[in-house]
This record gives structure tokens, sequence and C-alpha cells, in this order.
């Protein structure tokens, strides 16, 4: 039942460090299973360089793994992800899956200098594991750090290429703590879509975004959303720091109450005309 989150940044060696895991939690008399990225990019036959610079492609592949996943957790599997896992929103979808199946987890982050991360990816043998530069440079750019003291990454295990694994903790973590409860945010998980929460970012944000700026220009009564033209508010007396707060707690509802996504635009501009008046 154990799943065990790998990220990592592009060659920072993250499917050294499941081997290892799995070589370990096999000593231990436990079956692993290791749900790879690669070899569900290879399956749909995509290259690493198209893959990452089309967001289908990466939801598509995103989902095939969580699936995967939610398959393989049973009583007594360990289950491994592979994969750069490199979005929070999506981490923490994973997170819901498990914890309703009740299953324990952790996070095992494989940090690493970014030259080295590069010059290990240059020094590959097979060309079709490499990353070219602008997409490496990319998903740098993109990806999220795990913390501790997100629940959803918690317990957090850091490991640089020259240090040693610290298994047994990490199996201390996983077997020797009581399964959690699933409670309302995991019997009721935002799972609509592979990336539902980072989607629920990006779009109340731009919309937030584009309402600060009419704001700081002085603008008043009702503004058509930019981008929205069937959508708007009126930004009378509103401030910069109440539209951050709306946001918030739009945000904090939708993840207990997840709307269908191509709603979401229309329903957050309902929040906001409600909750600011």
């Amino acid at each position: 039942m154990p799943f065990i989150v790998i990220t990592g940044i592009p060659s920072s060696g993250k499917t050294t460090r499941s081997l290892e895991l799995k070589k370990f939690f096999e000593e231990q008399g436990k079956e692993v299973h290791i749900v790879s990225e690669y070899d569900q990019m290879i399956r749909a036959g995509f290259e690493k360089t198209s893959l990452y610079a089309d967001s289908n492609k990466e939801k598509h592949i995103r989902g095939v793994l969580k699936s995967e996943v939610l398959r393989l957790i049973t009583p007594t599997n360990v289950v491994i992800l592979d994969a750069l896992n490199y979005i929070k929103g999506y981490r923490y979808e994973l997170f819901c899956g498990t914890k309703a199946n009740k299953c324990t987890q952790c996070t095992v982050h494989t940090e690493i200098n970014r030259d080295q991360a590069w010059n290990f990816n240059e020094n590959r043998e097979n060309e079709s594991e490499k990353y070219d530069r602008a997409t490496f440079d990319a998903l740098l750019m993109r990806f999220e750090d795990p913390e501790g003291k997100n629940r959803w990454d918690s317990p957090l295990f850091m490991v640089f290429p020259e240090h040693t694994l610290d298994t047994a903790a990490i199996f201390a973590s996983l077997f020797n703590k009581g399964r959690p409860k699933p409670n309302m945010s995991t019997q009721n998980p935002p799972l609509k879509s592979t990336n539902f929460l980072y989607d629920l970012d990006r779009v109340t944000k731009n919309i937030v975004d584009e309402l600060i700026k009419v704001v700081n220009v002085g603008g008043h009564g009702l503004v058509e959303v930019p981008g929205y033209q069937d959508l708007s508010v009126d930004v009378s007396n509103i401030s910069v720091q109440q539209l951050m707060s709306a946001k918030r707690q739009y945000i904090s509802y939708s993840r207990t109450h997840a709307p269908n996504p191509e709603h979401i635009p229309k329903l957050f501009v309902k929040f906001l005309s409600t909750s600011l008046k």
C-alpha cells in the first residue's frame, strides 16, 4: 500500500533512486512496482522535446501515470512513481487519491546542482533520453519544489547525488505509522482532470491579474474581464488585497467542491461579484 513520489529536475537521478528503493524494499520481502514516466512516454509514441512542449500530451501522460498508480495500490504493494512530478497541484491530486485508499505516502526529492544535471543529460548514452537545452531550461523554470510543510509532500526526503539515501527512515515513515483516515477532501477529491488544481490556479490568477491592472489605473464601475467578453465585474471600491483574498477563498472552496473545469471562469467571476459587494 505505501506510495513513494519521486521528484526532481531533469537528469537529477530519479530513476537511479527509484531502482535503489525497489531493490531495498524487495530485500525486505515487499512487492514493488515502479511506474515510469519515461516508459509511458515511449509507449505513447512521444519524444521528450515534443511532450513537454505540448500541454495536452503532458496531461495525457500525467493521467496515465495517476491511473496506473491507483490501479497498482494494494494492501501489500510498494508503488514508486518515477517522474518529474514538478507541479504541486498534481502532487496534491496524487495525495488525495492515495489517501482515499488509506495509503501511506512519502516524497523523495533528488536535488542536484543545475550545471551538474545538464552535464549528466549531455553524457547520456541513449540520445532519446536526452533533453534539448530549451526544454531543459523551461522545465527548470516551471519546477515547483516540494516543501515538507505541505501535507501532500510530507514526509519529505531530500538526497543529493553524492549522498546515501536514508532507506531506513523511508521504510519507517511508510510502515511504522497508522494508515491515514480518509476525509472530505479525499472522499471527494478534485479529480475531474489530471491537473485540476493547476488549471484552477492558472485561470483564477489570470483573471485577478487582469482586474488588478484595471484597479491600479483607477478603473471604476462595471468592467469587462479581459479575455472573457461575456464576463464583467464591478471594480468600484475594490482593493488589490480584496481580489487576492477572494481568489484564495475560491480555490480553498473548490478543492472540496470541484466545478467543471470549463465553468471555472464564469463561476469565479460570479463568486467575485458576490463576495466583493
